[in-house]
Order: structure tokens, then C-alpha cells, then sequence
């Protein structure tokens, strides 16, 4: 398992975040304080405090390099 620091501010991004991490067959989830949700669930995004930065925990032993190059774009260093 990997975790990394991803921010999804706006609805656009949410939406993109989503149709990128369906085309994986790995399990993600999203941890904010003391709520763990399934990454792949819009509905279950929006029911967290999008306004700062979440965890995404990545349920994966291959294909990392794959994964965090095509979320690039969200993750926080």
C-alpha cells in the first residue's frame, strides 16, 4: 500500500480524479480525519471537507510507477 496527499478543490477535478483511478482494477481509498472512503465513489467524495488536502491510500503492489503518474496532477508534495 502506498499514501499519498491529494487535493480535489473543485468539481472538474473531483469528476476527472474519478474517470482516471475507475480505469485501475486496485482498490483506493480516501482518508480524511477520522472518515475512510472508497475513491471511486463521487457521491462519496463530495461527503468530505474538499477544502483541504486528503489522503488517497492506494491498494496496490505492481503498476505504482503507472498509478502515480496518471494522478499527478492532484498530489501534493
Amino acid at each position: 500500500m502506498k499514501t499519498v496527499r491529494i487535493s480535489l478543490n473543485s468539481i472538474d477535478k473531483v469528476k476527472s480524479f474519478v474517470n482516471d483511478i475507475t480505469r485501475f482494477d486496485n482498490d483506493f481509498d480516501l482518508v480524511s480525519g477520522r472518515y475512510v472512503i472508497d475513491a471511486k465513489s463521487i457521491m462519496g467524495i463530495f461527503s468530505l471537507d474538499l477544502s483541504k488536502p486528503i489522503d488517497l491510500n492506494i491498494h496496490a503492489e505492481e503498476n505504482i510507477d503507472s498509478i502515480l503518474a496518471i494522478l499527478a496532477p492532484y498530489i501534493i508534495e
